[in-house]
């Protein structure tokens, strides 16, 4: 036995160690086999082909919340998925779940939000609907980064668990208890995938094969639900002592406080349990605290007249970009700088409208803003 295998020998014992209802790295699945020799086991590889995949780079100039304004005190993508990251990892050490794991949906969770966060998502899946391409989710388009986009067209043969746990971490949609769905196969996650297109309410419904999954899931809205108050108060949005009293006797009025009381109740709730679960009054103010950041932060983040500029601005590079596919005018980036050197089966397979989709998605802020007064002349 050489010294490769020897590391990884010791990596594998190691998880050993892990809770009965963890995901190990021998139940993990991909759908192509690597036979080069590996010392590093199959979900910390996963971590690092997220960490060194194009669209993670461009994680740090894609909004998180605040749009348009220059203060590099307010969180980005790239914050908000590290915070993701560490405040799973820490549920997960706690509960004895496997921690590459976690890593890596983490770090891949956000991979396809769009440029201007969750408005940008919204005209972008205004754009989808209108042209028969389906609805556009922020998870799936996540999914469909690592499955069909990277690595010129082919993908990066990322675990079904890792991708499973991406799809399902929609934070949006807090529960009391969250219940793995195990043993998922191929097939059903990609009935999943598929119908989140088709349907709105799919995306609500899936459940995480693992447990870990379901940890980063709730570590999701964990880690913006407070981080999102403090950025809004510096940017003089809001109040501290505008939060309600109800949950400030649950939670705090801070972040790492939030933080803090939430991380706990997550861990006394679910040790020892094969499932994740909050305490009623945790559930309860979390829930409160959803509602106040939507109705002060997140509706007033961006205001009528930019809503409404943007909107436009989507519309017209998209149209732009469509034409000129069909057209085959190529007077636009876009042939040289995301369809060049795109494998056969992506550029035989996909429409053109969903190409235009699938390059505004991949978009940071400021290249938006950039190709916008390119062609524009604004």
């Amino acid at each position: 036995m050489d010294i490769i295998d020897k590391v990884r020998e010791i990596y594998i014992k190691r998880e050993e160690c892990l809770a009965p209802y963890a995901c190990k790295s021998s139940d993990a699945i991909r759908k192509a086999v690597e036979t080069k020799p590996e010392f590093r086991i199959v979900f910390s590889k996963d971590v690092d082909k997220i960490l060194h995949s194009f669209a993670y780079t461009r994680y740090l100039d894609k909004t998180q919340v605040f749009s348009l304004i220059n203060d590099d005190r307010v969180s980005t993508r790239m914050i908000h998925v590290q915070l993701v990251a560490k405040i799973a990892r820490t549920i997960g050490r706690a509960l004895s779940l496997n921690e590459d794991l976690i890593e890596a949906i983490s770090l891949g969770h956000d991979i396809g939000h769009t440029p201007f966060g969750h408005k940008g998502e919204a005209f972008l899946n205004k754009i989808s609907l209108s042209v028969g391409e389906g609805y556009f989710l922020h998870n799936v388009q996540s999914v469909r980064e690592f499955l069909v986009l990277e690595n010129n067209g082919v993908g990066l043969n990322i675990s079904l668990q890792t991708l499973d746990g991406i799809l399902c971490h929609n934070g949006e949609f807090i529960n009391e208890k969250y219940e793995p769905l195990y043993n998922k196969t191929w097939e059903q996650f990609l009935k999943e995938y598929n119908n989140c297109y088709i349907n709105d309410n799919e995306s609500k419904k899936i459940r995480a094969m693992t447990l870990e999954g379901c940890v980063v899931r709730i570590s999701d809205v964990i880690a913006y639900i407070g981080r999102d108050i403090e950025d809004a108060i510096d940017l003089g949005l809001l109040k501290r002592t505008e939060l309600p009293d109800s949950i400030k006797d649950i939670l705090g009025d801070k972040n790492n406080t939030i933080v803090d009381k939430l991380v706990l109740d997550v861990i006394k709730n679910s040790f020892g349990k094969n499932y994740l679960s909050l305490s009623d009054s945790a559930y309860n103010a979390l829930i409160s605290l959803k509602d106040f950041n939507y109705k002060n932060i997140y509706n007033r983040a961006l205001n009528n007249n930019q809503l409404e500029i943007l909107e436009k601005q989507f519309n017209d590079l998209f149209k732009l970009y469509l034409n000129d596919l069909n057209t085959k005018a190529n007077k636009t980036d876009i042939s040289e700088l995301f369809l060049k050197n795109m494998a056969d089966e992506y550029i035989n397979n996909a429409s053109n409208a969903r190409k235009v989709i699938d390059y505004i998605a991949g978009m940071t802020d400021r290249f938006f803003v950039y190709q916008y007064k390119k062609y524009f002349k604004i």
